[in-house]
């Protein structure tokens, strides 16, 4: 069973920047997409980011799109999430979660019903 950890979330001022890693138990990323969720209390879960295994592709919502930015090692069968100019609307916990093949997307948004590997989350907080 692939398993997934988060890490990096953490307290940041509005406008500043932070690293979110996930690490796979195994060397997945050669057949599986990789993607980032969030979800903040009260609010549905909404697709960040993903990558495909395929070709590294990788897709955003439209939410983060210009601000936030995905990468991939797979010597380390981690992805990274980079954010920068971080917003009040972004605090949430943040999920990484993982699919076998391409990204399931919609309009570039990753679509959370398709993914079936998840992680424990990292809360992400934006404040002054």
């Amino acid at each position: 069973q692939v398993q997934l950890v988060e890490s990096g979330g953490a307290l940041v001022q509005p406008g500043g920047s932070l690293r979110l890693s996930c690490a796979a138990s195994e060397s997945i990323l050669d057949s599986y997409a990789l993607a980032w969720f969030r979800q903040a209390p009260g609010k549905e879960r909404e697709g960040v980011s993903c990558v495909s295994s395929t070709d590294g592709s990788t897709y955003y919502g439209y939410s983060v799109k210009g601000r936030f930015t995905l990468s991939r090692d797979n010597t380390k069968s981690s992805v990274y999430l980079e954010m920068n100019s971080l917003k009040p609307e972004d605090p949430a916990v943040y999920y990484c979660a993982a699919r076998l093949g391409r990204c399931a997307n919609v309009g570039g948004t990753p679509i959370w019903v398709a993914y079936n590997v998840w992680g424990q989350g990292t809360q992400v907080t934006v404040s002054s």
